[in-house]
């Protein structure tokens, strides 16, 4: 399974474990390393800077296949700058920038030689990070989990391919060996893939959540804006019907507002991984669980391995 990626990250398959929020963990990381694939996590998993560094050593002291770490870039993270200093330090194999410019990272990366990937979700931002030097795009399309895209993968994936030269990773809509194979002939270099996951043995968060992937479907998924400020799919829970999935009228209002927008973005912000992480752990009624449409192809608590060779081995079968 030879693309860009493999040979840009050398590993065995063109895919990479989408880092979650919240759910990517170091077991999650070492068995998908292990797999044959890469994987990536976000660094606002770890509290305080000594967890991320234990975090990260971890993983080299089980594997020495790369893998990454997520950084969100805007100022609703007030760690970002010691979060990449850290990833920098200790050189990461790549970083994947979320939610704002990449600049400063690129910057810092690419004298360290650090891969950096950004996501994106149409051809305009793509090109501004093409310009400033990434080493390739996460094409976030609107299949995707949590903070997903507009465009459907069979638009933007050609879409970028005709005016990028770096690589093309798709993220969203891939659960299956089959749907990765439509993913790559539509001419992605490899595919981010999350929702799978949190349904492994791995996965940190609680049985409950687990249990929901199994029993809802694609049909359940729905974007709320009242987590974040931006669009994040969640499973449509009775809690979900309850509360609603637009923000409300004074939050609208102080979006709109040029000086407001961004202390609101971040108080939105805080108070949404607040209520997620509440969600995630432990037993409540207010049950926000973020899922891509790929749960209609769960139907079982696998391990991380187990869930890489089902994968791996359909795209091969389909492949033939």
């Amino acid at each position: 399974m030879k693309t860009t990626l493999t040979t840009l990250l050398n590993i065995q398959y063109p895919i990479i474990m989408a880092p979650m929020f919240l759910v990517s963990n170091t077991a999650m990381i070492v068995a998908a390393l292990e797999s044959g694939i890469t994987a990536a996590f976000p660094a606002l998993n770890y509290r305080s800077d000594e967890e991320l560094r234990k975090a990260i050593a971890e993983i080299r002291s089980k594997t020495d296949k790369p893998f990454g770490v997520n950084l969100i870039v805007n100022k609703s993270n007030l760690k970002y700058k010691s979060q990449l200093k850290t990833c920098v330090e200790l050189k990461v194999n790549f970083i994947i920038t979320s939610l704002g410019s990449p600049q400063e990272t690129i910057e810092q990366c690419k004298s360290a030689g650090i891969k950096v990937f950004c996501d994106v979700t149409d051809l305009h931002y793509a090109q501004k990070v093409e310009a400033l030097g990434a080493d390739g795009v996460i094409a976030v399309n609107s299949e995707a989990g949590g903070h997903a895209g507009n465009i459907p993968a069979e638009k933007l994936v050609p879409l970028l391919k005709e005016h990028l030269s770096i690589p093309v990773i798709s993220a969203g809509g891939v659960a299956t060996g089959k749907q990765l194979k439509h993913i790559l002939d539509l001419g992605a270099d490899g595919a981010s893939i999350g929702t799978i996951f949190i349904a492994s043995n791995e996965a940190p968060v609680s049985d409950d959540y687990k249990k929901a992937l199994i029993q809802y479907g694609a049909k359940d998924i729905v974007r709320t804006t009242r987590l974040s400020g931006s669009a994040l799919t969640v499973i449509n829970t009775p809690y979900v019907k309850k509360i609603g999935t637009k923000a409300g009228f004074l939050e609208r209002f102080f979006l709109k507002n040029k000086w407001l927008k961004k202390y609101t973005k971040l108080f939105m912000a805080l108070r949404g991984m607040n209520a997620i992480e509440n969600a995630a752990f432990k037993p409540t009624y207010k049950t926000v669980w973020c899922a891509g449409p790929a749960i209609e192809y769960i139907h079982e608590i696998r391990p991380v391995k187990e869930i890489c060779t089902s994968l791996i081995s359909e795209f091969l079968r389909e492949s033939k």
